[in-house]
């Protein structure tokens, strides 16, 4: 049976993050809201339960709270920072606002428990309130200057809390700490691995779709690909791809992918062009979310239509995956923003219903499950590009024009990023048509043009970023071409803003 870990979410942002260090501590997790029932957290198989962090104080009148019996279900429980303030709560410890409250890189003094080895002297503090006194049972096993019970352990009953966030990478060595968790207290196997999900998921669509035909989401991107590719195996002919231009596409993107996805993997595929129709639905709207809201709606008008002259389609296929869900609220986190195949669909979709079959995964594990399938490895690591393309790269209203100028200059970043070697080395690199003018000289003349924002960042799961230090020489010569390049721009930016508090996107 199947190791799995049910984290219980109460409400933090990052969350997710937890959950995907279980994963890649070798075993299978689940994010679920904390008011989910005991039935639902027991599922087919449970092995350890993980409480998050979340905004509230446990001592507030409507704190969230989750069912007291998962105290009883005979498996480990680990609290993290509001997870841990609660399980104090629950056996009767003290809770109270701290007098100093701890944010950021904090030094730490760690005890010589399972739990920690392999951990630094600094971890990662974010919260209002603190531990004053353990639980009876509870024994203390990390402190800081400003926080006596930095942890906690009742290893009779094996539940266990840490106030700070392992999750993230600025906590020296945190994965270690679920790995630890998982491995040495929980004594799991800790073998998951999404490679080996292949059959697994197969075996999933069948079931789900029998004989009935799929209409496959395709935009080319590495989440579509893999989940066309998968769906491909589990149906066969059963499934139609059908890949819509709507005209907020790459340069040449279109062409390369009916090249790569009809003559190279030998894909069922349709193209559409709709790039008029897309473009009169965005005509003067400016409003990030509304984008997102129309460019969702067309993409499944545009499917039903296509669908009804293949003859019917009765399940939609969608590359949706975890980070999509994440964002798009899960009921316990605040929406950040609405993605086209989650929170942007209408409720009318017209279809059965949707085969996600990547919904549960991070991207990462996206890329290794498509290395699994013999996708070849340059489009499993393409990097990533957004459901509304251009369109939320373009802040005010879309136009042919600005398509055209933000299209050239994120050609000219792509080919400087490739020749300078960088492109595996940073996740996520293009450019923002920013709709800003200022005034510069060229030639002697004044101008007064536009403003090109430029954008690259670092990560793995898309979760958290940091922007890329690109090498200043490169940095010049992607300016020098773009001004030279591209009409009507005279000046280029560099965002130098990390995730959080920014997002991937500036829309």
């Amino acid at each position: 049976m199947r190791e799995r870990v049910v984290v219980l979410d109460f409400g933090g942002q990052y969350n997710q993050l937890i959950a995907r260090r279980v994963r890649e501590a070798g075993v299978f997790s689940e994010l679920i809201p904390h008011s989910a029932s005991i039935e639902r957290i027991k599922g087919d198989s449970l092995s350890a339960i993980i409480l998050t962090g979340g905004p509230d104080s446990v001592y507030a009148p409507d704190a969230k709270s989750c069912d007291n019996a998962i105290f009883s279900l005979g498996v480990p429980v680990l609290g993290i920072c509001y997870g841990m303030q609660y399980i104090a709560k629950v056996f009767g410890g003290e809770i109270a606002s701290a007098n100093i409250r701890e944010y950021g890189h904090t030094k730490i003094q760690l005890d010589a428990h399972p739990i920690f080895n392999g951990l630094g002297g600094v971890v990662w503090m974010n919260h209002n309130d603190s531990v004053t006194r353990a639980p009876e049972g509870f024994t203390a096993i990390a402190r800081t200057d400003a926080c006596p019970v930095a942890a906690f352990a009742d290893e009779q009953r094996k539940l266990y809390g840490i106030q700070f966030h392992a999750e993230v990478t600025h906590t020296v060595n945190g994965q270690l700490l679920f790995r630890n968790f998982l491995r040495d207290v929980c004594g799991l196997r800790c073998d998951y691995s999404a490679a080996n999900l292949r059959e697994e998921l197969i075996a999933q669509i069948r079931a789900q779709v029998g004989s009935a035909r799929v209409i496959g989401a395709l935009s080319g991107g590495v989440d579509s690909s893999v989940a066309s590719v998968l769906v491909h195996e589990a149906i066969g002919d059963q499934l139609t791809c059908i890949f819509v231009d709507h005209g907020l596409l790459r340069e040449n993107e279109a062409e390369e992918v009916m090249r790569v996805y009809h003559d190279t993997l030998s894909l069922n595929i349709v193209k559409v062009d709709a790039r008029e129709r897309f473009l009169d639905k965005l005509k003067g709207v400016t409003e990030p979310e509304r984008k997102r809201k129309i460019i969702g709606e067309e993409f499944i008008r545009v499917f039903e239509k296509e669908s009804k002259k293949l003859g019917g389609g009765e399940y939609l296929l969608q590359g949706t995956i975890y980070p999509d869900v994440i964002e798009s609220g899960t009921g316990s986190a605040d929406t950040i923003k609405s993605h086209h195949n989650v929170g942007g669909l209408p409720k009318d979709i017209g279809f059965i219903g949707l085969v996600e079959p990547l919904r549960m995964l991070f991207k990462d594990e996206v890329r290794a499950l498509g290395e699994s399938l013999g996708i070849p490895r340059e489009l499993v690591w393409r990097q990533p590009f957004p459901g509304p393309g251009l369109a939320i790269r373009i802040l005010g209203d879309v136009t042919e024009e600005k398509l055209q100028i933000l299209r050239r200059s994120d050609a000219i970043f792509r080919e400087e990023v490739k020749t300078a070697g960088l492109d595996r080395a940073i996740w996520q690199y293009f450019t923002v048509f920013t709709g800003m003018r200022t005034v510069g000289v060229m030639g002697d003349l004044r101008t007064y043009d536009y403003i090109i924002g430029v954008r690259a960042v670092t990560s793995t799961d898309a979760m958290t970023v940091e922007w890329a230090e690109i090498p200043f020489p490169v940095l010049r010569r992607i300016s020098d071409r773009i001004i030279g390049e591209v009409p009507h721009v005279n000046r280029v930016v560099y965002d130098i803003t990390s995730k959080p508090p920014g997002t991937i996107e500036w829309e």
